[in-house]
């Protein structure tokens, strides 16, 4: 018996077919969202919640922030929460002695999207750009 024969049988000789990551629909839907997303982003700048708005990007439930757009509602792969620095620091997620490094690394809000994207195998900040109108 090769290798090959030993591998399949562990998959029960189906080959594992390769799944798409799942930033490739985030990046779909964020498109999407990109406007509704821009204008929640100058409304929590601009009533002084915070000068740091960040989203969470998730498909799951979680209990982080204000629902903002419903994948089950908008018929898309990704719900969106909305959140602030205020509140990462205050339930823990961002360290209250990492705050400084965080903000040194936050991108110009009126050009990018900052995100807490969260997966079954943990949860990330990532960046995207605002589309140009």
């Amino acid at each position: 018996m090769d290798a090959e024969e030993l591998l399949n049988e562990r998959t029960g000789g189906k080959e594992q077919p390769k799944k798409d990551s799942p930033l490739v629909s985030l990046e779909r839907d964020l498109k999407f969202f990109n406007e509704s997303i821009r204008e929640v982003a100058v409304e929590i700048m601009v009533e002084g919640l915070s000068l740091h708005p960040i989203f969470i990007a998730h498909q799951h439930e979680i209990k982080l922030g204000e629902l903002i757009l419903d994948r089950i509602e908008l018929n898309t792969e990704w719900s969106i929460h909305a959140s602030t620095i205020e509140e990462f620091v205050e339930r823990g997620i961002i360290k209250t002695e990492l705050k400084e490094r965080f903000l040194s690394t936050y991108k110009n809000p009126n050009d990018f999207m900052c995100l807490f994207v969260v997966v079954p195998e943990g949860a990330n900040f990532v960046y995207y750009p605002y589309a140009k109108g």
